[in-house]
């Protein structure tokens, strides 16, 4: 696809204006599964990670999450370069200003019923990919601008199409595609006590004039609120009143690409808030923006400021911060855990009231911004919005908070608008497959009232969806979609292979009640056998691991770290998977029940009002997505059935 990404400045690409990690609970999960797809994250992290970590160890491996501290400067680098270096992508420093968009002449418009090349992307600030050519054109007097609001035709199809989008220079890009990915750039405001200004993140321009032209194509807009703590020199700090955190001995790369890492990590440091801290906030509330009612946005509920955290949890006597690089080519370190709005003076008193920050010199102080965002459940699972053929949306103007969400978004609608331009079915992920798959569909059939952020929790079958086999489940995707090479490809399906060999060769064998056998059972606090038992059966007792088998079995392959803790999590918990697995069979019999377009909900009797309301506003694509919006019960669902079955549906 010829395509065209726009920033308001280029020097924003890969910018991380927050923290400088990658990863996390629930957000490893989602880096793995991008690159198991064949994006760019994964590898950018592994290439410019300066410390890693592998958390939840102790609480088993549904919630092992990879988490990574990250040299900002050289993540920005690389990925700038990748994409510099693409074939068919240009990027170019603009602002987009105007959605162009045309009527569209039936419903051959909903999807991209004619195959054309191009896709056409906003990135942070208003940036655009562009299908069908990037030559500015003379002039946009074709296209619409906004105007009117679109509604949908009687069979669900959009009334409205993208036809380009017009910069703030008065050029005019013609595409066939456009993916909004406007970041917290979008008519952005940076608020420090009560001090506010008109800015991006970091102090780049903000991106003033899409929001009036989205809802003038009748689109529902939030107002949403993050925050960034202060950072700090690191030579004004002293780490010797803190607790260091060094990374892991071995580490795990977030690409299923990346063979090994080898790097000097570098550490992290804790320390927590005191009494004093919490003093010095609680007398200055009322300058706070966020209680002074400066700030309207909502906050994150998972991530709130230190503002926030003290009126909250009142009762906590400390918290924690930790102290991270934010690279190797800087003395700048990141205080996470201490997001702030307050005035600047504020600030250095409470940092300066905490152990080893008594001396802390401020580089930046912190900040909240407050951003506009649609509202997400005006798109479908697809992230194409349903009232605008071939507009699409993802990151955080979808409602979502950090990096991670916003990459899974960014590859399934980058993947969706090629898809729709080719006249193929668009790549729907169900929450079966992805923990993209529940992020999507979260957003989409339940919408979100806050910044939303992914955590294991939210996943039904997060034992299937492990951040280990995220390659296992999601890079046929990848490669039906055109993403993940051949050579990727045949090494995907040579690691496949050598998890189910070793398998099947582990179920093969019988340890006898040998010397050998019954001494190894004996060191590691294991009963001993009296009989020959199975070796996935030993290996199944939670004391027992692959690798402490290894003295009693001769005939082991020599496998990579990884291949080894699949089997063993493969084995140890095939029980709980196999059960796993019939719920989720259950769960794709109702997803496999489509509801065509155009259906009328409040002419159907039996719906209660509510949820005919709701499925008339949310127009699901099936009933099992109709099943989890909020407002409709069971028994709705239970009449939707039979008037399908009566409709002959």
């Amino acid at each position: 696809m010829k395509t065209l990404i726009l920033s308001i400045n280029l020097d924003s690409i890969a910018n991380m204006p927050c923290n400088p990690n990658i990863g996390g609970t629930g957000k490893g999960h989602l880096v793995r599964e991008v690159d198991a797809l064949g994006g760019e994250m994964g590898k950018a992290a592994d290439h410019a990670m300066i410390q890693s970590r592998m958390l939840n160890r102790a609480k088993g491996p549904a919630v092992y999450s990879l988490r990574a501290q990250i040299d900002r400067r050289e993540y920005q680098r690389y990925m700038k370069r990748v994409l510099e270096e693409q074939e068919n992508l240009d990027v170019r420093q603009a602002e987009a200003v105007e959605l162009l968009t045309s009527v569209c002449c039936g419903s051959a418009a909903a999807g991209g019923a004619t195959p054309a090349e191009g896709g056409a992307a906003i990135a942070e600030g208003g940036a655009a990919l562009i299908a069908g050519g990037a030559t500015p054109a003379a002039d946009g007097t074709a296209p619409t601008t906004g105007g009117t609001a679109p509604a949908a035709d009687g069979d669900g199809s959009p009334t409205l199409r993208i036809t380009g989008v017009r910069i703030r220079t008065g050029a005019v890009f013609r595409a066939r595609a456009v993916i909004l990915t406007t970041g917290t750039y979008l008519k952005a405001k940076v608020i420090i006590g009560e001090f506010s200004i008109n800015s991006g993140p970091d102090g780049l321009f903000p991106a003033n004039s899409l929001s009036e032209c989205l809802k003038s194509l009748g689109i529902k807009l939030f107002r949403f609120k993050t925050g960034t703590p202060a950072r700090v020199n690191g030579r004004s700090v002293d780490f010797s009143k803190m607790e260091e955190q060094p990374g892991d001995a071995r580490i795990t790369p977030f690409s299923f690409t990346t063979e090994q890492i080898n790097i000097n990590q570098v550490s992290c440091w804790l320390t927590h808030t005191n009494e004093e801290t919490h003093d010095i906030i609680r007398r200055n509330l009322s300058r706070s923006p966020l209680f002074s009612g400066r700030i309207t946005g909502t906050g994150a509920r998972y991530c709130p400021s230190i503002e926030d955290k003290i009126v909250r949890f009142a009762e906590r006597r400390s918290h924690q911060v930790f102290i991270e690089p934010m690279g190797t080519g800087t003395r700048e370190m990141y205080l996470q855990g201490l997001s702030s709005s307050m005035p600047e003076e504020v600030q250095e008193r409470f940092i300066h009231s905490i152990p080893g920050l008594e001396n802390a010199k401020i580089t930046r102080s912190a900040y909240a911004i407050e951003y506009d965002c649609i509202d997400p459940t005006q798109l479908r699972l697809s992230l194409e919005l349903r009232n605008i053929g071939g507009l699409f949306a993802a990151g955080q103007i979808n409602g979502t908070s950090g990096y991670e969400e916003a990459a899974a978004q960014g590859i399934i609608a980058g993947i969706n608008a090629a898809m729709a331009l080719s006249g193929r079915d668009p790549l729907i992920l169900k929450r079966s497959d992805a923990y993209i798959g529940v992020l999507i569909d979260d957003l989409v059939t339940k919408g979100t009232n806050e910044p939303y952020r992914m955590m294991t929790s939210r996943a039904e079958y997060r034992l299937l969806l492990r951040q280990d086999n995220a390659d296992i489940r999601l890079t046929p995707f990848g490669y039906a979609a055109g993403l993940v090479g051949e050579d990727r490809y045949r090494q995907f399906l040579h690691r496949k292979k050598q998890v189910e060999d070793e398998i099947g060769r582990i179920k093969s064998i019988a340890l006898p009640p040998s010397r050998e056998v019954l001494a190894l059972l004996a060191s590691i606090g294991s009963s001993p056998i009296t009989t020959g038992v199975a070796m996935d059966e030993i290996l199944r007792r939670p004391e027992v691991t692959y690798a402490s088998l290894a003295a009693v079995d001769a005939a082991r392959p020599d496998l990579a770290p990884d291949i080894e803790e699949q089997v063993e999590i493969s084995i140890k918990y095939e029980g709980y998977i196999k059960r796993q697995m019939r719920e989720v069979d259950q769960f794709r019999k109702l997803e496999a029940k489509p509801l065509p377009g155009g259906i009328h909900y409040g002419g159907i009797r039996g719906l209660s009002i509510e949820g005919a309301q709701k499925l008339d506003a949310q127009k699901p694509e099936s009933v099992g997505q109709a099943s989890r919006i909020s407002g409709v019960s069971p028994s709705d669902i239970s009449v939707l059935l039979i008037w399908l079955r009566q409709q002959g549906k």
